[in-house]
């Protein structure tokens, strides 16, 4: 797949060379590609409602672990009370428990401050010994492992990147917590159980303040 992906890409820039359309050519299908290539104007209306569409849906925040029914991403989005674990549109989901909780990924029991971690680009904030708490992982966050005391993503399962890596080096991990960035915030005194997957706050940032 990742060979018939390359050959396709490959394709795809070139014709934005020839068209000198740039990277506008992935907002294209392939019909699309083809007509501007034999000398078909360009739909730039609709490569500029396609642009702003992926950037809409871009910048929302990952969607809940279970979803049940008709969802609307943007208007879940603006709910400032959303849940991130699961959606049911018929708001029948199960009462939030106390403890967050997701899929046991490394086996150990761990209490340390939590560090809520979005991008690898800012790595450099978590401290030695925290517990680090992010959405996803993949091979480039593998250098913060050994930093950490433990860690707790939003998505991810038993084999997936970060239950794995935490395994190898011997480190609690909680995985595919669906709303983990969400309720931990940086500073909470937090319990990682990896083998029953939860995640306890024994103590709030700031003392439950502000």
């Amino acid at each position: 797949m990742i060979r018939t992906f390359w050959a396709l890409r490959t394709f795809a820039v070139r014709v934005g060379e020839l068209t000198r359309l740039g990277d506008d050519v992935f907002y294209l299908d392939v019909d699309e590609l083809l007509a501007v290539l034999e000398g078909g104007a360009a739909p730039h209306d609709v490569i500029r409602i396609r642009r702003a569409t992926y950037e809409q849906y871009r910048s929302l925040p990952a969607y809940p672990a279970v979803i049940r029914g008709r969802f609307d991403p943007v208007r879940w989005a603006a709910d400032p009370n959303r849940r991130t674990d699961v959606f049911d549109e018929h708001g029948q989901e199960a009462a939030a428990s106390d403890q967050v909780r997701g899929f046991p990924g490394a086996t150990g029991v761990v209490d340390g401050v939590a560090r809520v971690v979005l991008s690898v680009d800012d790595a450099e904030a978590l401290l030695p010994g925290e517990v680090l708490v992010t959405a996803v992982t993949n091979v480039g966050w593998t250098p913060l492992f050994p930093r950490a005391a433990a860690v707790v993503t939003d998505v991810g399962a038993p084999l997936s990147h970060a239950a794995i890596v935490a395994r190898e080096l011997g480190i609690p991990a909680v995985v595919g917590c669906g709303n983990a960035t969400m309720r931990l915030r940086t500073g909470d005194r937090v319990r990682v159980d990896g083998e029953h997957g939860t995640v306890e706050v024994l103590e709030p940032a700031n003392g439950g303040n502000g």
